[in-house]
């Protein structure tokens, strides 16, 4: 079997990097209308309630999960979407992670697709389990 060249590489390396690119510009473009709709719809009618900064109050239940930020998203919830909106900029870096470890396995470098599989379970258990 042949082997490739250095420009192929490169030109792959290169294809990667640009794909990369992409996919976090595009997550960050996606975030911001997500987060964008989500301030429009609750913005108008959070103006007029009274804040009260003498005792402290933590984020409701239903904001304490992913199910149930996405669950309250859907049912039009400007506050749920603008949680969603943050929860999808948390995926950004795992998504760019997660198609690293594909790159990885192109490249056949099989030490580094073991270590960012375990950088992606570890993500991924802080956002749902920890």
């Amino acid at each position: 079997m042949a082997r490739p060249d250095e420009s192929e590489l490169e030109s792959e390396d290169r294809a990667i990097e640009v794909f990369i690119g992409k996919l976090l510009r595009a997550c960050v473009i996606v975030t911001s209308l997500v987060v964008i709709t989500g301030a429009a719809i609750y913005l108008p009618g959070s103006l007029a309630t009274e804040v009260s900064y003498a005792k402290f109050h933590g984020e409701p239940a239903m904001f304490r999960s992913v199910a149930g930020i996405l669950r309250d998203a859907a049912t039009g919830d400007g506050h749920a979407i603008v949680e969603a909106g943050l929860l999808l900029l948390v995926l950004t870096p795992i998504l760019r992670v997660a198609f690293s470890v594909f790159a990885f396995a192109h490249e056949k470098d099989y030490l580094y697709v073991g270590l960012t599989l375990i950088v992606l379970g570890l993500l991924v258990f802080s956002l749902v389990g920890g």
